[in-house]
C-alpha cells in the first residue's frame, strides 16, 4: 500500500500534511523502516545540549517531541489494529499536549527513548506485515474522523517525518 494508493474517504485532509512528507510510491513497509533507520540516526547524533534544547518559550524540547512520535504511534498503531479487526467502535482522541506533560521525557536518557522507539516500531511493523490488503482498506473512526488502516500506517511515518522536518528546521538551525 502506497500514499497514491488511498481514496479521498480514507483518511481527513488535516493528515493530508503528513502523507505529503512520504513518497508516493514508497509502500508502507519501506515508510516504517526506513522511518525506523532515520529515528535511529537522528538520536544517535545528538549531544547532550541538543536532546534538551527547546527552540522558545512554552515549546518541547527535543527529547520531548522524540517521546511524543512514540506516544502517537502507539496510539495509531492501536487504532489501526482495532480496525483491522473489523471494530466498528468509534475511537476516542487523545490530548498529545497532556502526553507529553505526563511523558517525563526530559528525565530520561537518548538510549532509553531511542530502545523504547525501537521496540515501538518493530511492533508497528510486526502488526502491518501480518494484514492483508483487504484488511488494510478497512475502514473506521478514530477521534470523529474516517481512517482507514493503511492510512493509519501511512500517517505514522508522514508524522514522524514532519516532526524530523521540524526539528531540523527549528532546532538545529
Amino acid at each position: 500500500m502506497t500514499v497514491k494508493d488511498l481514496q479521498e474517504d480514507e483518511l481527513q485532509f488535516f493528515y493530508g500534511t503528513y502523507l505529503k512528507t512520504l513518497d508516493e510510491q514508497e509502500d508502507l513497509k519501506s515508510a516504517l523502516l526506513n522511518g525506523r533507520k532515520s529515528f535511529e540516526d537522528l538520536v544517535q547524533g545528538l549531544t547532550d545540549e541538543q536532546f534538551l534544547y527547546r527552540y522558545g518559550e512554552g515549546k518541547w524540547t527535543v527529547a520531548e517531541v522524540l517521546v511524543h512520535l512514540i506516544d502517537t504511534e502507539r496510539v495509531f498503531q492501536y487504532r489501526a489494529f482495532r480496525i483491522s479487526r473489523n471494530d466498528k467502535t468509534s475511537l476516542p482522541g487523545f490530548d498529545h499536549n497532556t502526553f507529553v506533560t505526563e511523558s517525563n521525557a526530559n528525565q530520561r536518557t537518548k538510549e532509553d527513548i531511542l530502545k523504547e522507539y525501537l521496540h515501538v516500531r518493530d511492533s508497528s511493523i510486526s502488526l502491518f506485515d501480518t494484514m492483508l490488503n483487504a484488511n488494510q482498506k478497512r475502514m473506521g473512526t478514530a477521534s470523529g474522523i474516517p481512517w482507514s488502516v493503511a492510512a493509519l500506517g501511512l500517517v505514522i511515518s508522514g508524522h514522524q517525518k514532519h516532526h524530523e522536518n521540524i526539528l531540523q528546521e527549528r532546532y538545529f538551525n
